[in-house]
């Protein structure tokens, strides 16, 4: 089917790619499985796939080192199966560039959920509701000192020059721009740009408020001890 979506699936243990990949296929999308991180590599680079699912141990290149070279050629939605829900692993994944993490073992029908909701935020990134509401009456840019966000033509500029943001990090930023100078919570965020319509992990907002200060200043997004984060009018 043309329409179906095609998830890159690298994990080196078999009974787990296998089975994987049938409950995925149940569900309607189109998956190449890979054993290792260099045939996942070549998989991605040649077919172009719509999303990735990357084990964090991977044999001959690391699901983390993948996820990074993934990162620095496309903004293709990454998430990272992890053992370990307290790993550092996790937390590499995500500054690694990934966009979100499931713990194994993981029930089919959560990673359908999760798989569902990053592509639905994907899917909005360039067409969201709340960047048109904040965007009116300026006519689509909104300025807070050198930064500028365009939020009709979803491009962002600090001191004139472009900087490229994932469409996370670009969802993450439009969040924070229609409530300039708001504390907004770990949870709000959670909600609002990942989705989640049930407790997640927080560590995943911290990681990517992280990587947004390094692309739009550390400066202009601030913590706000015990309740979250604020964005500097």
């Amino acid at each position: 089917m043309p329409d179906q979506t095609h998830v890159l699936f690298v994990e080196d243990d078999d009974v787990i790619r296998e089975a994987t990949q049938l409950a995925l296929e149940r569900d309607g999308f189109a998956v190449t499985a890979m054993p290792d991180g260099l045939s996942g590599l070549e998989s991605f680079r040649a077919d172009r796939p719509d999303i990735a699912l990357l084990d964090v141990m991977l044999p001959g290149l690391d699901g983390v080192s993948l996820c990074r070279r993934i990162r620095d050629e496309s903004t293709v939605p990454v998430i990272m199966l992890s053992a370990r829900a307290d790993s550092i692993d996790v937390v590499l994944g995500l500054e690694a560039g990934a966009d979100d993490y499931v713990t194994k073992p993981f029930d089919g029908a959560v990673l359908v959920a999760r798989i569902r909701a990053v592509l639905r935020r994907f899917g909005h990134a360039a067409g969201d509701d709340r960047a048109e509401e904040a965007g009116a009456a300026e006519g689509g840019v909104l300025t807070f000192g050198d930064l500028e966000v365009d939020t009709e033509g979803m491009e962002v500029r600090r001191a004139g020059r472009p900087v490229a943001l994932t469409p996370t990090e670009m969802r993450l930023l439009l969040e924070f721009s229609t409530a300039p100078g708001t504390v907004l919570s770990r949870d709000r965020l959670l909600e609002r740009v990942w989705d989640y319509g049930w407790g997640g992990d927080t560590r995943v907002v911290d990681v990517h408020v992280q990587r947004l200060r390094t692309k739009i200043g550390q400066d202009r997004v601030e913590t706000v001890r015990g309740f979250g984060y604020k964005l500097k009018a």
